[in-house]
């Protein structure tokens, strides 16, 4: 099957991103298929796949923001700051509504995080879990994140906090639990968690493995939307139909500084030529000429 573009799937609780890329594999029979961000075994929600010509716009697409809604337990801490860990600490403190308000409050913005040890960072080729899992410790350093929203959604008698957050990738929600409960003197982890968008792919428009399963060769491609629809963050580019053979074969096209003014240096742009998107390149300069160079044709 002929077919490039983006997916967007609702991965089921219980499977990994890679199972979710197996299945997908499976289903359009294309083996040239690839996640754009991991999500936990134990989350659900969208997942963004890319297809074809298009896993090669997949590093583009791991700087989209993301939004979850989750659940935090309150009195408890866990070594994998889930519901799935060992649980370390007990705290019996009771907490008020306007403590969890403020905590909310607190954590908006730009932050600092540690990131978990149950975590896919690796050190020394290692992944941080396997370490974990054996018993091992590394010590990590804080990595900024930012949390653009935040909300407290639902209050259940003050032991589990119901949330929505839309945030920067690297951003880790179990690490974002635990923190705040730290932050109202007992403990936190994440009890529950759906991510309900990346970048401008909602879950309202995710398709399910099962659903996807059902569907024909022709009915299946029109799930599958074009490549440029998960680039909507990069500023895009226009250029004369006239040096499109010459972009498609990676030539560099000279611009006038009135065409090259309203784009800044050396920032991945789509490029449109010819009535379609061909792909990403940006713009350089050299002896005070600015030029576009295609990093990637896609077409």
């Amino acid at each position: 099957m002929d077919m490039n573009g983006i997916l967007n799937v609702f991965k089921p609780k219980g499977i990994t991103s890679h199972d979710v890329v197996d299945i997908a594999r499976r289903i359009f029979g294309i083996k040239r298929i690839g996640h754009t961000g991991t999500l936990d075994p134990n989350a659900t929600g969208v997942l963004v796949l890319c297809i074809g010509r298009a896993t090669r716009i997949s590093e583009y697409l791991l700087d989209l923001d993301k939004e979850y809604v989750g659940e935090i337990r309150l009195g408890l801490a866990t070594d994998t700051q889930d519901e799935l860990g060992k649980v370390l600490s007990r705290s019996s403190k009771r907490v008020s509504i306007d403590e969890i308000y403020r905590a909310f409050d607190s954590f908006k913005g730009k932050i600092d995080q540690v990131p978990p040890m149950y975590s896919a960072l690796k050190h020394r080729g290692k992944k941080l879990y396997e370490i974990a899992r054996k018993g091992g410790t590394i010590e990590r350093k804080p990595r900024e994140v930012e949390i653009y929203e935040l909300k407290v959604l639902n209050i259940i008698e003050a032991e589990k906090i119901i949330f929505y957050t839309r945030c920067s990738k690297g951003t880790y929600i179990r690490t974002l639990c635990d923190d705040i409960g730290e932050f109202l003197g007992t403990y936190g982890y994440m009890s529950y968690l759906m991510r309900t968008g990346v970048g401008n792919f909602q879950i309202a428009e995710s398709h399910s493995l099962e659903y996807l399963m059902d569907l024909d060769k022709r009915e299946l491609k029109k799930t599958v939307h074009p490549m440029d629809t998960g680039l909507t963050h990069l500023n895009a580019i226009r250029i004369d139909d006239g040096f499109y053979r010459r972009l498609v074969n990676g030539a560099i096209i000279y611009l006038q500084e009135q065409d090259a003014k309203d784009y800044d240096i050396n920032i991945p742009l789509r490029v449109y030529c010819n009535g379609s998107f061909i792909g990403i390149g940006r713009i350089l300069e050299e002896n005070m000429k600015s030029y576009l160079k295609m990093d990637k044709v896609l077409i």
